[in-house]
């Protein structure tokens, strides 16, 4: 267990809004719920797209995300419950179990597949899009599994579990570290009574998704699949999260990138050219192979 470094906030975000999830049908049939839409891209510029599975029923998820393509991005998949497959044509492989993480950067063009390795139980996690620098689209595919064993996380004085996905909090590296849009992703588990403070840069991008029970940001409740966008402002210096009853959280900040967003489905460029050019490529087989 890491020891953590306490931080102090003195100007916490307030919650600018309130979003509840859509309920949409992926692959070859899965019933998620998506809270991060295109509506919010520019306004929570780098992240595109933040979707939830959570289900007992297995016809809900049993049919999986079988072969598609992406580019011009990064996915990271966190699984709360559950057991799935990942398998991609630059010939990554990996078993995303309870508590683990995957992060894949699409780059140039990857096909890849997500599917269940169980018949029944629960199974829930979340899927984040996150945006690369238009420099950085076309760069090879990469691939990281994460166990949960090598999740970093502390526990607060306030009895406050942390898990650092990615980024760092009270001192304690996360098992990630990315450049440019320099990611916070943290996996909250707040006792009844907790609190959590949690330092941001000014010019970051923030949000807050309840997934267990109700916490409060900048005094305003935050229920169950609600996600809360921060305010920005020069003169927050983070977040306070906290609970009366027993709650879980993500809390998600990320630096803009400020460039032009053109998205098609799976494939996330800055200019409708550069989309055309990824079905092209796609359709003529020039997307990664081992």
């Amino acid at each position: 267990m890491n020891t953590p470094r306490p931080e102090t906030v003195h100007h916490p975000r307030a919650v600018e809004r309130l979003v509840a999830g859509q309920p949409v049908m992926e692959g070859a049939g899965v019933k998620i719920s998506r809270v991060l839409t295109q509506t919010w891209q520019r306004r929570l510029d780098p992240f595109l797209m933040l979707d939830i599975f959570h289900s007992e029923d297995p016809n809900d998820y049993l049919a999986g995300f079988p072969d598609h393509p992406h580019r011009g991005f990064e996915t990271v998949t966190y699984m709360i419950a559950g057991s799935m497959r990942h398998r991609d044509s630059a010939g990554h492989e990996g078993l995303l179990q309870s508590g683990g993480a995957q992060w894949m950067v699409a780059g140039n063009g990857v096909v890849h597949s997500e599917m269940p390795e169980q018949e029944d139980g629960v199974m829930e996690g979340f899927q984040l899009w996150l945006n690369l620098p238009a420099r950085d689209k076309m760069a090879a595919p990469w691939y990281r599994d994460i166990p949960s064993g090598e999740i970093p996380e502390f526990v607060t004085a306030e009895g406050v579990t942390v898990r650092v996905i990615a980024g760092e909090s009270h001192g304690v590296a996360g098992a990630i570290s990315r450049p440019v849009t320099e990611p916070f992703y943290l996996d909250l588990h707040l006792p009844a009574g907790g609190g959590f403070s949690q330092g941001l840069p000014a010019g970051h991008h923030a949000f807050v998704l309840t997934y267990r029970g109700e916490v409060t940001v900048g005094g305003k409740p935050v229920g169950e699949k609600r996600m809360a966008i921060l305010a920005d402002g020069n003169d927050a210096d983070g977040v306070v999260v906290s609970a009366d009853q027993p709650a879980r959280a993500l809390l998600i900040a990320g630096k803009p990138l400020n460039e032009p967003i053109a998205q098609h489905g799976p494939f996330v460029m800055n200019t409708q050219e550069e989309i055309v050019q990824a079905f092209q490529d796609f359709r003529a087989g020039r997307f990664a192979a081992p």
